[in-house]
C-alpha cells in the first residue's frame, strides 16, 4: 500500500440530496482518504441543492446540469468540460469514476489528458430489465435498443480504465463472464463507528413504530421496480395475522405504486412508510428485528452491512451480492429471489430465533471502511507505478 500522498479525482453523476449506496460509498471514502492526508476532489453533477452542500464541503466542484424527469433525485451533467479549466489545475495522481455515463466519460478523458491511471467502480447493475423500462422514457425501440446494447457499452467503457472494481465477488465473476478481464474486488466501505449496536432498552423509536406489535421488519433503500418491492408487500401479507410491523425507509420513483399495492393488499395497519432518512438511520435499524431485503439489483448491498454493524440479522433474497453476505444461521437467512412465501417464512425463522443469529457485526468489520481504504489504496498504489514503468520504459 502507498505510504506517499495522493491527489484523487472522482467523478459521479450522482451526489447528495440524492441518498443511495453510491452517494454513501463516495462520502465514506473521501471522508477517510482526507482523514489519511489524501486529497480528494469530487466533481459532480447537481442541483442548486447539490452546490449549497458543496460549498460546506473541501474540494466539491458541481458542474452545469439538468433534473432527470423520471427520477428528480438525479441530474444529469451538461458540457461538463466548461468546469475543466477548475480541475485540470488540480493535477491528480489517479482519477476514479464512479459512473459509466456523462461525468464517467468526462472523467476518463480528464485522466487520459492528464496521463494518469483511470479506475473504475461498477456500482449499478444498470442492465437490469426493469431498471431500463422504469428509467428510460417511453420509446419501446430506445429500450430494446438500450437492451440490446447495454453489456457492449459496458465493456466499451471498461476497456478505458486501467482497472474495473466489483465490489462482490458475484459481481466480478459476472463481468469476467462478459468478457471483462481488468477487474479487482474492493467492497464499498461501512462507517462501523456511526452504525454500531445501541446497548439499552428498546428506544423511543421502537416503542413507536411498534404500535400494538412485537417485531420489526425493516426496509431500507429506493423505491423503485427493480428492489422487487411488491415481494416484501406479498410476504407482509401472508404474516397479516402475526404482530409483525413492517416499516419501509426511502423515497424514490415507485413510492406512490408500491403505497397503492399496500394499500389494496389491506396492509394499512401492518406496513410502515416513513420516507427518506439519513441522519438518524442507525436509530432505524436498532429499532428493527431484522432488515429484509428482496432486491435481486445489489452489487454488494450497503444496507445489509450497514444493518448488521447495528447487530441485526438480513433476510435477503438469495442472487448476486447478497448471495455471498449473508450466511444462513450465522447473521440472516437467504430465500428464492420473488418468492414472497419463503421470504415470509424466513422472516418468521429469523424472528422466532433471533438470538442465535451471532455474527452479524463480526460479518460488517470485513466491510469496515477502515478495512476497504486500505484495499483500495493498495490498488491505487499498484495501478500508479505500472503506469510509471510503462512511461519509464517508453522513454528507455
Amino acid at each position: 500500500m502507498s505510504k506517499k500522498s495522493m491527489k484523487i479525482s472522482f467523478y459521479t453523476d450522482t451526489y447528495l440530496p440524492a441518498v443511495d449506496g453510491v452517494v454513501s460509498s463516495i462520502r465514506e471514502f473521501k471522508r477517510e482518504l482526507e482523514s489519511r492526508g489524501h486529497t480528494v476532489f469530487l466533481i459532480t453533477s447537481g442541483n442548486s441543492e447539490t452546490r449549497r452542500i458543496a460549498s460546506k464541503g473541501k474540494n466539491i466542484i458541481v458542474t452545469p446540469s439538468i433534473r432527470f424527469r423520471k427520477y428528480p433525485q438525479y441530474n444529469l451533467s451538461v458540457l461538463p468540460f466548461i468546469d475543466i479549466a477548475k480541475v485540470r489545475v488540480r493535477s491528480s495522481d489517479i482519477v476514479h469514476v464512479h459512473t459509466p455515463f456523462v461525468m464517467g466519460i468526462y472523467g476518463i478523458i480528464s485522466g487520459r489528458i492528464r496521463n494518469v491511471p483511470v479506475v473504475w467502480t461498477f456500482h449499478t447493475m444498470f442492465t437490469n430489465k426493469d431498471a431500463i423500462n422504469q428509467y428510460v422514457p417511453g420509446n419501446e425501440k430506445l429500450r430494446k435498443l438500450i437492451k440490446k446494447h447495454s453489456w457492449s457499452y459496458i465493456k466499451f467503457i471498461a476497456n478505458r480504465c486501467d482497472a474495473v472494481i466489483a465490489p462482490s465477488d458475484a459481481v466480478k465473476h459476472m463481468l469476467n463472464k462478459r468478457g471483462i478481464k481488468n477487474t479487482v474486488v474492493v467492497p464499498n466501505g461501512v462507517n462501523t463507528n456511526r452504525f454500531r449496536r445501541e446497548k439499552g432498552g428498546a428506544s423511543p423509536l421502537r416503542k413507536r413504530l411498534l404500535g400494538a406489535d412485537k417485531a420489526i421488519v425493516l426496509y431500507v433503500g429506493r423505491l423503485s421496480k427493480e428492489k422487487n418491492l411488491e415481494t416484501l408487500l406479498k410476504a407482509a401479507k401472508l404474516l397479516e395475522n402475526r404482530p409483525i410491523r413492517f416499516v419501509i425507509v426511502g423515497d424514490g420513483p415507485y413510492a406512490e405504486t408500491i403505497k397503492n399495492k399496500a394499500s389494496r393488499l389491506g396492509l394499512g395497519g401492518k406496513v410502515t412508510f416513513v420516507g427518506k432518512i439519513t441522519k438518524d438511520l442507525p436509530k432505524y435499524y436498532n429499532a428493527a428485528d431484522l432488515l429484509c431485503l428482496p432486491s435481486t439489483f445489489e452489487t454488494q448491498g450497503i444496507v445489509c452491512i450497514e444493518a448488521m454493524s447495528c447487530g441485526k440479522p438480513v433476510v435477503g433474497a438469495d442472487y448476486l451480492a447478497l448471495k455471498e453476505v449473508i450466511r444462513n444461521g450465522k447473521n440472516g437467512e437467504k430465500f428464492r429471489p420473488k418468492d414472497a412465501k419463503d421470504c415470509a417464512r424466513k422472516i418468521e425463522k429469523v424472528i422466532n430465533n433471533i438470538r442465535l443469529y451471532k455474527e452479524c457485526e463480526s460479518t460488517a468489520e470485513r466491510y469496515s471502511i477502515s478495512v476497504v481504504t486500505d484495499q483500495l489504496l493498495s490498488l491505487y498504489g499498484d495501478l500508479i507505478r505500472s503506469k510509471s514503468e510503462k512511461q519509464t520504459g517508453k522513454r528507455g
